[in-house]
């Protein structure tokens, strides 16, 4: 194998043949699991932690510039510079994807060409015309979503009718009631509350420039009245539900006006007690927006101090560089800096001193005194996890916890740390036992949150209203629990968690990724789970996925999947240019599955080696991340950076050893 990287042009052919190479020697790989080190060190805060950009679709940085507008507000070089961005990113066919390469989406599509406008681009501009081509080829911007139907709507775009009436009385339901809040996603939660005041209120855009999209639209926009089911919401359930909706379309203006007005007092005290600082309520972009909308439609002043802090809270999601900027959908601190963490600690040495470091940062971000939505279905069990972001005390994530608790009984392992960390893995591993779902397996946020039926309301187009049991984020808890020394013979909750992972083994011997892209991200997971679970690499689960990974390997050596996986059929992996992330999944997989010496982690290692830059990092374009699924898609920067240090160090790591053996969770 020649020691030169891959030159860009190599690059962009990722499915071109490879001849097969042996690993790189040791005195190379070495190197280069050094070279990457340093370079990883360097993108370290001087606290500790890590943070990298997380990149969505053209969506949040659109929906950024019509808020300013929808405020009366504008911002001439931040908009310009989104707008280069903007140009930057559409897609082939005129429109916008909802990932780098991928297909035409109307939504996005929409509210891009809207936030291109506003911007000033003029309508025949050659991008403008083309984006204009392609949504109105596609029926226009009348099948958008229902999100995108809301903001047209806060607009004046078109009317109400066209838009799903969610009642702002839903706050004063019970929980035994079919609908309650408890029964959502903590994110369907924080963005709907808000977004419910603006549908009662019904306030108008300020928009100081008077811009309209209505070229976009075949029929006239006043005549939109129904809107497109999501590809899930099929007969009964859609049908109850739309008759539902049409009676609430007739019946809602006439609601009592006390009763409207106590209901938004509830929605106004809900977002206030969870407005969560510098870091926003959620500490997600939606949510923050529309509790921005919901002030300004009630007429709390601009210097309110709830104000202050929710439009700083936007603030800091925005990235902003010589030419372009964007806005990030949320930041990721403590999920970057464990996972970073991780990665420095397989490297060994030195840089297991600054895997403490990070890990001394997270530590007091721990929610040890403060009870979240997650309680609702709990409220027995002490608070004990961490978050995604720098805060979020109302929604800890036991994905987060589980790795940052399995980070922290790492280094203890390696004798970096002594007993600092006992307390905090203790504490995190019984907070996540107390949020297992009754099925074994687990969720991000919440226990049982499985109420299927509450996807086919009007409202749920996107089918991401709920926050189930994934194989992924089990298998992380899985992990966790094996490496602290649990086993399925003597704990009765690993036990069903495992028997819940095993019975989501796809046919072909794959997982599904909820959180990742996609059947790669799920079966490294899996893997590593059943291998700290005490699973032997010739027992069928862990071989028929090891056989499943070596057969989906790109001619290159790299492993790649396609955002399009997670399509509406779900029928599996969709083959795609490899990527450094998605290949050093697939390598940790195999390794934990018992396959080191396979010659397809050979042909992984030589792909990383020769993807590496310069800088001793990689970089990726394309999005190996997911929000939710057919509807928002995100790039993790960092993922391209920690992940294939991880995987080389571990085969080095391994190679080195007598037993390898994996002998920790992840």
């Amino acid at each position: 194998m020649t020691d030169d990287f891959l030159s860009d042009d190599a690059s962009l052919a990722p499915f071109a043949e490879a001849e097969a190479a042996p690993p790189p020697s040791p005195v190379t790989l070495e190197d280069r699991i050094a070279r990457a080190t340093a370079g990883l060190l360097k993108l370290q805060k001087p606290d500790g932690h890590f943070c990298f950009e997380l990149e969505a679709d053209a969506t949040i940085p659109s929906e950024y510039v019509l808020l300013l507008h929808w405020l009366g507000e504008e911002n001439r070089a931040l908009e310009a510079k989104i707008g280069v961005y903007l140009r930057r990113i559409q897609g082939s066919h005129g429109g916008w994807p909802l990932f780098a390469e991928g297909a035409f989406d109307m939504s996005a599509s929409v509210k891009a060409y809207f936030a291109l406008k506003m911007i000033g681009d003029p309508i025949d501009a050659p991008h403008m015309r083309r984006a204009r081509e392609a949504i109105l080829q596609r029926g226009g911007a009348a099948h958008a979503n229902v999100f995108t139907r809301i903001l047209l709507a806060l607009y004046g775009e078109i009317p109400w009718r066209g838009v799903p009436v969610m009642p702002v009385e839903i706050m004063a339901l019970p929980r035994w009631f079919p609908f309650h809040l408890s029964k959502v996603s903590y994110w369907a939660r924080t963005v709907l509350v808000p977004l419910l005041v603006l549908q009662a209120l019904k306030p108008k855009a300020a928009n100081p420039r008077g811009t309209g999209i209505a070229e976009l639209f075949v029929a006239p926009p006043d005549e939109v009245r129904s809107w497109p089911k999501g590809p899930h919401q099929v007969a009964p359930w859609s049908q109850i539900f739309g008759g539902i909706d049409r009676v609430l379309q007739r019946a809602e203006p006439r609601f009592p006006k006390a009763a409207r007005r106590r209901a938004i007092a509830r929605a106004v005290a809900f977002v206030d007690q969870r407005l969560n600082g510098a870091s926003g309520l959620g500490a997600i972009y939606p949510a923050m927006a529309n509790a921005v909308m919901m002030y300004e439609a009630l007429g709390v002043p601009r210097d309110d101090p709830r104000v202050v802090t929710a439009r700083a809270a936007i603030e800091g999601l925005l990235v902003i560089g010589e030419t372009e900027a964007y806005c990030q959908p949320c930041l990721s601190p403590v999920w970057d800096t464990a996972l970073a963490a991780h990665a420095l600690i397989e490297a060994g040495g030195a840089a297991s001193d600054r895997a403490k470091a990070g890990l001394d940062w997270l530590r007091p971000l721990q929610v040890l005194d403060h009870k979240g939505d997650w309680a609702e279905t709990r409220p027995d069990v002490r608070p004990g996890g961490w978050a995604f972001q720098y805060a979020n005390p109302d929604y800890p994530d036991l994905d987060d916890t589980a790795v940052v608790a399995m980070a922290m009984d790492r280094l203890a392992r390696q004798g970096w740390a002594g007993a600092e960390f006992e307390e905090a893995v203790a504490r995190g591993a019984e907070w996540v036992g107390g949020l297992q779902s009754r099925n074994g397996g687990y969720a991000a946020f919440d226990a049982d949150n499985t109420h299927h039926h509450l996807n086919y309301i009007p409202f749920a187009d996107h089918g991401a209203l709920l926050d189930p049991p994934t194989a992924d984020v089990s298998a992380r808890c899985i992990s966790m629990f094996a490496q602290l020394g649990e086993t399925p013979a003597t704990s009765p909750r690993l036990k069903a968690a495992v028997d819940y992972l095993l019975k989501e083994q796809e046919a072909d011997g794959s997982w599904f990724g909820r959180w990742g892209t996609n059947y790669v991200y799920g079966t490294w997971s899996a893997l590593c789970a059943l291998n700290a679970a005490g699973f032997a690499p010739e027992e069928p689960a862990l071989a028929k996925a090891a056989d499943w990974l070596t057969g989906i390997q790109n001619p290159d050596g790299g492993w790649g999947e396609d955002g399009d996986s997670y399509r509406m059929d779900y029928q599996g992996y969709v083959a795609a240019p490899s990527t450094a992330s998605q290949t050093a999944w697939a390598l940790l997989g195999l390794m934990a599955a018992g396959r080191v010496d396979h010659p397809a982690v050979a042909r992984g290692i030589d792909y990383l080696a020769r993807a590496q830059g310069a800088d001793g990092l990689w970089d990726e374009t394309r999005f190996t991340a997911v929000g939710f699924p057919r509807v928002f898609y995100l790039r993790y920067h960092g993922y391209s950076k920690f992940f294939p240090l991880w995987a080389m160090a571990r085969f080095r790591n391994l190679q080195q050893s007598n037993s390898r053996r994996v002998a920790v969770g992840m």
